[in-house]
């Protein structure tokens, strides 16, 4: 187990949390990976406030935009993903991979933005046309957009 997510551990069993000064001494990629092995073991709670405290010391860094993003979506908090995965895309830039798109996709489809969703997922599959789970999901978005249209104009 890595260092960071034993002190975390350690001190959530004495009842006490990490101060922001005791996660500063970490990188934002050992804090990503403190949060990785206690989300393994089952830690949300601990894993989802050494994320706070990671993103409120390293606001602009893509591990702790990635790692945050993910907790979001785990949580359902589809806004809060939508806002962490939007952030982590405009610091990748061109250099955006697969993964956050995907990511950033599904948050917006799950916030109920399917037209933002498919804007995103047709930028995406420009640079990745091959990824099957871009396809996937803009197949999903295809279907709900041409249901939804459906719907409106059977109204009528």
């Amino acid at each position: 187990m890595k260092a960071l997510a034993k002190e975390v551990l350690g001190k959530a069993e004495m009842g006490r949390m990490m101060s922001d000064k005791d996660v500063s001494k970490f990188s934002p990629m050992e804090i990503r990976e403190a949060i990785q092995t206690l989300v393994t073991e089952g830690k949300d709670a601990l894993a989802n406030a050494l994320g706070d405290a990671g993103l409120s010391l390293y606001p602009d860094s893509e591990d702790i935009l990635a790692i945050t993003g993910l907790l979001a979506l785990m949580r359902q908090d589809w806004a809060y993903a939508v806002d962490l995965m939007e952030q982590l895309h405009q610091l990748q830039g061109d250099k955006t991979p697969a993964f956050t798109y995907v990511m950033l996709v599904r948050a917006l489809r799950c916030n109920l933005e399917p037209v933002r969703a498919a804007h995103v997922c047709t930028q995406a599959l420009k640079q990745y046309p091959e990824q099957i789970e871009l396809v996937s999901e803009g197949l999903l978005l295809e279907d709900f957009m041409s249901s939804a249209v459906h719907e409106t104009n059977s109204e009528q």
